[in-house]
């Protein structure tokens, strides 16, 4: 019988370093914030990077956790949807109050993953319109189909900021 070896990882989530010092390599970034670190925001859905509810940003880049190892994410910058509103006055980033006004969210399981993508096609200039913005949230699904009014709040936030307040 051969054992996978363990790992040593500081995953740095939401501007909180998380030192890992015996994590199984084959763990997922998914599995490493929702089960060691109880960030349960992400969701697991397909767990093959085909809806998106596990997107997370890693140094500012939309990822599928699911897909990605958490050992080659030692030291990156990840932001979680917990940590997605942090250091604003509400307490919610600019894209969960447009979701909450343009009722972007029905059963919400795909929230967390939705938000998270949109953050990351704002911070990378893809919402010139509504069809760029369909187009760059196709990785996402939403069983509930409350796509017209994710594109419409994702449309709201790219008209009132700019890619570096996102």
């Amino acid at each position: 019988m051969t054992t996978t070896p363990a790992v040593s990882v500081t995953l740095h989530v939401n501007g909180e370093a998380h030192p890992l010092p015996e994590l199984d390599s084959r763990t997922t970034l998914l599995d490493a914030l929702r089960e060691h670190l109880k960030l349960t925001g992400t969701k697991k859905g397909c767990g093959l990077g085909m809806c998106g509810a596990c997107t997370v940003l890693a140094d500012g880049r939309r990822i599928k956790s699911c897909l990605a190892l958490a050992a080659l994410y030692d030291g990156k910058e990840i932001t979680t949807i917990e940590g997605l509103g942090q250091g604003s006055e509400t307490g919610l980033h600019p894209l969960q109050q447009a979701f909450v006004d343009h009722d972007g969210f029905q059963c919400g399981y795909c929230t967390p993953g939705q938000l998270m993508s949109a953050a990351g096609l704002l911070r990378e200039g893809h919402a010139g319109s509504a069809e760029e913005i369909r187009e760059f949230m196709s990785g996402n699904l939403c069983r509930c189909g409350a796509y017209a009014n994710i594109v419409a709040a994702i449309a709201e936030v790219a008209a009132t900021t700019g890619p570096d307040e996102t």
